[in-house]
C-alpha cells in the first residue's frame, strides 16, 4: 500500500489550496481515505474522510463548510480542496487509508499513512 500526498504550499489567509493523495498497491474500491493534519507541538488530528465505494463524506467541525474531500476513482486519487484558509490551518497534512471508516477517523487506528505535505497560511 502506497499513498503519495502533494499540493501543499504557502498561501495567505482566505486563500485556497488543493491537496492530492494518489493511492496504489491495493484495491481502492474497498478502502476509505482520510486526511489528517498535525500542527507544530500538537497531536495529529482528523480532518476529513471519504469512502471509495460511495459518496459518504465526513468533516471535522473546524473545517466543515470550508474544505471539500472528493475522489477520482479512475486516477485512484483523493483530493482535499481547502478554501477560506486560516492561519490555524497551518500544519503538515497526511492522507491515510483503511479498510473501514473507523480506521481513517482516528489517528491511532490508521493502518496506512502517506508522507506529509506542508500547508502554511500566513500573511
Amino acid at each position: 500500500v502506497q499513498l503519495q500526498a502533494s499540493g501543499g504550499g504557502s498561501v495567505q489567509p482566505g486563500g485556497s489550496l488543493r491537496l492530492s493523495c494518489v493511492a496504489s498497491g491495493f484495491n481502492t474500491g474497498h478502502y476509505a481515505i482520510g486526511w489528517f493534519r498535525q500542527a507544530p507541538g500538537k497531536e495529529r488530528e482528523f480532518v476529513a474522510r471519504i469512502k471509495w465505494s460511495g459518496d459518504s463524506t465526513y468533516y471535522a467541525d473546524s473545517v466543515s463548510g470550508r474544505f471539500i474531500i472528493s475522489r477520482d476513482n479512475a486516477k485512484s486519487t483523493v483530493y482535499l480542496q481547502m478554501n477560506s484558509l486560516k492561519p490555524e490551518d497551518t500544519a503538515v497534512y497526511y492522507c491515510a487509508a483503511g479498510s473501514n471508516i473507523v480506521e481513517v477517523s482516528y489517528a491511532s487506528r490508521v493502518r496506512y499513512w502517506g508522507q506529509g505535505t506542508l500547508v502554511t497560511v500566513s500573511s
